[in-house]
């Protein structure tokens, strides 16, 4: 190439050189500009948007908190969105789900009840945004229905004693009628069970059955079944492997099980002997027994003949998804069906009087 191509290639470099600046140049000047249409972008399709809407009549689970206890960038704590027909519900609302149902689009306003698995912290500390998430999204006139084994009375009363303050505050500042007093909180519902299971709810083709799990010596401890037009959904809440767990999923469309991979908890306990932190690595060994690991929880899905397994409450953190293989273990030779690591975002539809599962994100 002669000197005359090498000033033209030159030239064509410094003119994009240039222009690139002046780009640059001109997002500096006008970003508050920019940031105000882009935020107002957002904001016009997100603000307001319900993402059940057009959902098809049947049961839909959506994963609003895969988490634990132990710190995860990506999950929230424990919290499962329960959709049958029009009716809404929420299992456990751990650290963060009320948000999450927020990001997804979901209307908080019109959950039905949220049923507590037991009261471990991390299964209920998400309560007060929840409770106020409802509250705020509609003018609810009554508190949330909070079901929950014997027990759930203390928790709530709790939790409306912790948040009675804020409440009036709220009501003060923007009026009775978007904030009703009588609609602040939550209301307990308790149920007592034994070894069998329960129907705690039988209404316009939902039924809700509670059964116990083991949890010990966390007590006392269930897991939910929800039946909806010849579709099947069930529950776990946090067990060791537990003989009812599998006879409640009898024939389940979705089995949602814990699981915690007892080989990485041990990787875990290692690095924090390693930093000297006795007092957390003991409470990494004790937390092996009363949990289940993912080749159990496969195991029992097999047993119950469940079509579907999905994996939450996951143990120990697991914020990007090549480690999955790690998680699961021998999970995929004890259960033929499909097995999904959750997370926070996902959502199953099951189509009324059908077979047929889908599985998309909101997140």
């Amino acid at each position: 190439m002669g000197k005359a191509g090498w000033r033209t290639i030159g030239a064509v470099m410094i003119g994009v050189m240039a222009i690139i600046a002046a780009a640059g140049l001109g997002v500096w000047l006008f970003q508050p500009q920019l940031g105000t249409l882009l935020l107002t972008r957002v904001a016009q399709e997100r603000a307001g948007r319900d993402a059940t809407a057009g959902l098809p009549d049947g049961l839909h689970v959506i994963l609003c908190g895969t988490g634990s206890p132990l710190p995860d960038p990506t999950r929230a704590g424990p919290c499962t969105m329960i959709i049958a027909g029009r009716h809404i519900y929420v299992v456990d609302a751990g650290e963060g789900a009320a948000r999450n149902l927020l990001l997804m689009g979901l209307p908080t306003g019109r959950i039905d009840r949220l049923f507590l698995t037991h009261f471990h912290s991390d299964h209920i500390d998400g309560m007060g945004p929840m409770l106020l998430m409802r509250w705020s999204a509609r003018p609810n006139l009554s508190p949330l229905p909070v079901a929950g084994p014997t027990g759930v009375e203390a928790v709530v009363a709790g939790f409306n004693q912790a948040y009675a303050r804020d409440n009036g505050y709220r009501t003060a500042h923007h009026g009775a009628a978007i904030m009703p007093p009588g609609g602040a909180g939550g209301v307990a519902m308790p149920f007592a069970f034994g070894a069998a299971p329960v129907v705690v709810l039988d209404d316009q083709d939902v039924r809700v059955t509670a059964f116990p799990v083991d949890h010990g010596p966390v007590s006392p401890a269930v897991g939910y079944r929800f039946d909806y037009k010849g579709r099947s959904v069930v529950i776990s809440g946090d067990t060791a492997p537990s003989p009812s767990v599998a006879a409640a999923a009898r024939g389940a469309d979705l089995l949602v099980h814990e699981a915690l991979q007892p080989a990485l908890v041990a990787r875990l306990t290692d690095a924090l002997v390693a930093r000297g932190v006795a007092n957390t690595a003991q409470v990494t060994r004790d937390i092996l027994n009363y949990h289940s690991s993912p080749e159990q929880a496969a195991d029992a899905a097999r047993t119950a003949g469940a079509r579907q397994l999905v994996l939450n409450h996951v143990v120990p953190p697991m914020p990007f998804r090549f480690a999955y293989p790690a998680f699961l273990g021998d999970a995929a030779r004890r259960f033929d069906g499909p097995i999904t690591v959750g997370e926070d975002g996902m959502i199953f539809t099951l189509p009324a009087n059908g077979t047929a599962t889908t599985a998309g994100r909101l997140m």
